[in-house]
């Protein structure tokens, strides 16, 4: 410490008797004035001005819609009233979080949410990453071709449509409702039943959002070198172990990226979807987070209780991203971030 304390002086005594050594020594960054910092800034805007314009659409969207608000989260801790706004409703405190918690139909919301959230993992996670892997064994480009673009088309169909379209094949008047009824077997309405509502609800997740998912395991197969596939040709492996031995591995990055993002979104199921829906199964088997905010708070005028939902979902997938990302990178992967 002593010794890097004499040289400092001695380098400044040598800048004062010799001006023209300022240069071999450079500045002292200790000392670097704000002022600086500020001119280095605006020096990299008018350098690069064409890429942040380039930003500046995304930066506005993502404060108008997602920072701004922010300031609504003091109504999960308030008696909201909308005639007040916020600076005349008074403060409660955790009320709102008491009184969720003591109601029966959040928890069975809470339930519905997880059982939905699980199954999706379960089986709409690694869909797009076996379709990846089958159409990636295919010989015929033609062939692969062609099923990518039949099962891309469904993700640029709205819910609205999607929902019409498992209407009329398995709804009471549907395709497989007529199906039996010509085979002497009783109508069936797979799409009002309650009981197989959430499995119902997880195969058009895959139906539709499958063919788009690949893209993204399609960019990382083609970054595995190909030379790795053919020496283990030459050794004599097949396409399973091919598959098995350096597919997976070399997309194992992306895909711990994508379940970490998609354990954020843990408790979000699709409100679109489950809206459009849940007339015909009920509240009890299709209430859940995102649908109980906009009954409860939005339609039913209790915006306290509504607010405290949706800041306890945005918390709880907080921490489960920040979770799921330490246990990544002890693992071994990069992670999030």
């Amino acid at each position: 410490m002593t010794s890097t304390r004499r040289r400092d002086t001695i380098d400044r005594e040598a800048v004062v008797a010799h001006p023209g050594a300022a240069s071999l020594i450079g500045p002292d960054p200790r000392s670097s004035p704000p002022s600086g910092r500020i001119r280095r800034l605006a020096h990299a805007l008018r350098q690069h001005r064409v890429i942040y314009l380039l930003l500046l659409p995304g930066m506005l969207y993502f404060l108008a819609f997602h920072y701004v608000p922010l300031a609504g989260v003091s109504i999960a801790f308030m008696d909201y009233s909308p005639f007040l706004g916020l600076g005349g409703s008074t403060w409660s405190g955790l009320d709102n979080f008491v009184k969720l918690f003591d109601d029966p139909e959040f928890v069975g919301t809470v339930r519905n949410t997880l059982v939905i959230s699980f199954l999706q993992i379960a089986f709409a996670f690694p869909a797009p990453i076996l379709l990846a892997l089958l159409l990636n064994s295919l010989l015929s480009e033609r062939m692969k071709r062609m099923v990518q673009t039949v099962v891309y088309l469904p993700h640029f169909l709205s819910w609205v449509i999607v929902i019409a379209v498992w209407q009329q094949v398995l709804g009471g008047a549907g395709a497989l409702a007529d199906l039996f009824q010509r085979l002497g077997f009783d109508s069936v309405n797979v799409m009002a039943n309650a009981e197989t509502f959430k499995i119902l609800l997880t195969s058009q997740v895959i139906w539709k959002d499958v063919g788009w998912g690949t893209i993204i395991f399609f960019a990382a197969i083609a970054a595995i070198p190909t030379q790795l596939y053919e020496s283990a040709a030459v050794d004599g492996a097949g396409s399973l172990r091919r598959a098995w031995h350096i597919t997976l591995p070399g997309i194992l990055p992306v895909m711990v990226l994508l379940l970490i993002l998609r354990l954020g979104n843990v408790l979000s199921v699709g409100f679109e979807q489950i809206l459009l829906q849940q007339p015909s199964v009920g509240a009890d088997a299709a209430q859940v987070l995102d649908t109980f905010v906009y009954f409860r708070g939005v339609l039913g005028g209790d915006w306290g209780i509504g607010a405290a939902a949706g800041l306890l979902k945005g918390a709880i997938g907080t921490l489960l991203i920040v979770a799921a990302n330490r246990i990544a990178r002890r693992a071994g992967s990069e992670g999030l971030f």
